[in-house]
């Protein structure tokens, strides 16, 4: 590749060549300020947003609700609104399953509770062939 070494030419005569290089410096700045608004707006966009939707009168779409199983402090379990003996949970479960095509499961655990009283639920879970779990929290401030 050639360099632009300056005018050449004679006497009083500036004649300049054309260059011929790429300079990617401004390019390079570019994408690195992309990448730094990529990386800050990212966590923002996973995050609800409060948004008032427009009111329309179409139909809704047909789509099982997801199952919450709460476990309270003192260790009993409630699956929806019925309270259900350890021992119950599995053959529950999997009557619930059997009347869905896809069971999407919401657990809430005190935080109190303690991690292995949350891992059996977690395990019945898995006997009754549900795995799509999400685990509620509350956000922090």
């Amino acid at each position: 590749m050639g360099m632009n070494l300056g005018p050449s030419g004679h006497k009083g005569h500036r004649v300049y060549r054309p260059v011929a290089e790429i300079n990617i410096t401004p390019m390079v700045d570019v994408m690195l300020v992309l990448m730094i608004i990529f990386m800050v707006a990212a966590p923002m966009m996973t995050q609800g947003v409060q948004v008032a939707l427009p009111k329309a009168d179409a139909k809704s779409i047909e789509q099982d609700k997801p199952i919450e199983i709460i476990l309270r402090r003192d260790g009993t379990v409630q699956v929806g609104s019925a309270v259900v003996p350890q021992e119950d949970l599995v053959a529950r479960l999997q009557a619930i399953q059997e009347g869905r095509d896809s069971a999407a499961i919401l657990l809430r655990a005190d935080k109190d509770i303690s991690y292995g009283s949350v891992m059996q639920v977690m395990a019945a879970l898995q006997v009754a062939g549900m795995v799509d779990v999400g685990l509620v929290t509350e956000p922090t401030e």
